[in-house]
């Protein structure tokens, strides 16, 4: 990758190829997880554990193949029986369907893995039949010609009994062109001791396996395509659906209009009938039905749009609810605040809710107008349908139904502009003839 990120870590979709992978497995409601780290090892525990503080984390130390990675999280799995599944932190495409056939399977083989019949077969692992059962796996650097001719190949997952599975790793040798221990080799080893073993197939785009920042775009692209197909049979309206950008958790509900330019962030729910239009950026917020965004808004995490509000262009939400039918048009900063069903914001409005240390809270009622380029200076309350006036800075509460008025009054100076402009237009000839 050419990064000092570890390879799991970089962002697909908003999130860590390794999310991705455990979000998968995590939808087999396993009663342990267990990751296994190497390179960046701190880094990828913690965002392991971020995602989930039940998973375990275990070192790999040496890297002595995929065979001696899976032997480390024995420790992890210290007394339980059950079905394990090994999964690659890098190869994020694989879905909860393709892994509950593979638990199915294990009703008939003792080590289940999964194949795809690759388009390029290239430097894949080969799976071997033999009838409907797997004889063995050939990696190619140790396959012949006719081997590398099977189209057939291994995406690296595994499934079999925990307890089958580590005997079998105690059996693995180093045997081979790369000198490692290979996790593939118990296919074989299981044969040797009379156990069965069987393939689950599925698309290749599921396996695709990410080594490069061009395998990472590859892979963006690909999730992109899926995700706007998706949501377009969901309902959703995409004008230009190759412009829009979606997370890997983002919601649309059907009868939704997405305009072009629009990019989702994580965390973001958009209801029916909602609209979001161009070049807006959402990340971490809710859009009820009926409500519009943009164009040329961002809503930041804790934005919450009720129905039919209105955010406009160059409007920034942060940690607020805009209530039922209340309008923020443009050119506003809201932070920290609860602005109240049919409320209307001028524009230019600044809730200023940081003082350096601590952010504070604003108040607007419903129905209340604020004038534009009024600073709300938090902690401030504005009564149900209460007003201020353009140009205000509003440090104290606004009782309802009053009209607050916080600017200097305006003093017109006779003349003075003519002369200054006189005086100014003097210097410059001067300066200019030296």
């Amino acid at each position: 990758m050419q990064s000092d990120l570890p390879k799991v870590l970089h962002p697909l979709a908003g999130a860590p190829l390794l999310i991705h992978a455990l979000q998968a497995g995590g939808a087999l409601d396993p009663a342990r997880t267990v990751v296994v780290t190497g390179h960046g090892g701190d880094l990828v525990e913690k965002a392991a554990t971020a995602f989930d503080d039940r998973i375990a984390c275990v070192r790999q130390t040496e890297q002595l193949g995929t065979a001696h990675a899976v032997a480390q999280a024995r420790p992890a799995l210290a007394g339980f029986t059950g079905d394990a599944v090994v999964l690659y932190g890098d190869t994020p495409f694989i879905t909860p369907e393709t892994l509950e056939r593979m638990l199915d399977a294990r009703r008939s083989h003792d080590v289940v893995v999964l194949g795809f019949h690759a388009a390029d077969p290239g430097r894949y692992g080969r799976l071997v039949m033999d009838g409907d059962s797997l004889a063995e796996i050939v990696e190619y650097k140790d396959a012949d010609d006719a081997t590398r001719a099977i189209d057939l190949c291994n995406s690296g997952v595994i499934c079999a009994d925990a307890d089958t599975l580590f005997a079998l790793i105690d059996a693995v040798g180093n045997a081979n062109a790369a000198g490692e221990y290979y996790l593939t080799d118990i296919v074989g080893l299981a044969r040797a001791r009379g156990l069965t073993a069987g393939v689950v197939t599925c698309d290749e785009a599921e396996t695709l396996g990410i080594n490069s920042r061009a395998e990472l775009a590859a892979a963006e692209q690909q999730f992109q395509r899926s995700a706007r197909a998706a949501a377009i049979a969901d309902g959703v309206t995409l004008p230009a659906p190759d412009t829009v950008i979606f997370a890997h958790d983002t919601h649309i509900g059907a009868d939704a209009l997405i305009e072009p330019y629009v990019v989702f962030a994580p965390g973001v729910t958009v209801e029916s009938g909602a609209t979001i239009r161009a070049f807006s950026h959402l990340e971490g917020c809710h859009v009820s039905r009926g409500a519009t965004v943009g164009p040329y808004a961002r809503l930041r995490p804790g934005a919450e749009l009720a129905e039919d509000a209105k955010v406009g262009n160059f409007v920034e939400i942060k940690s607020a609810l805009i209530d039922t039918g209340a309008k923020v048009s443009h050119l506003t900063y809201i932070g920290d605040a609860h602005v109240g069903a049919g409320a209307n914001i001028g524009a230019g409005t600044v809730t200023c809710n940081y003082d350096g240390y601590f952010k504070h809270h604003t108040e607007i009622g419903a129905g209340a107008f604020i004038g534009s380029s009024t600073m709300l200076v938090a902690p401030v309350t504005v009564g149900a349908g209460a007003m201020t006036g353009s140009g205000s800075v509003i440090t104290r509460d606004v009782p309802p139904g009053d009209l607050a008025l916080g600017r200097a009054p305006q003093i017109n100076k006779t003349g003075l502009a003519a002369r200054l402009m006189d005086k100014l237009k003097a210097l410059k000839a001067a300066k200019q003839k030296d």
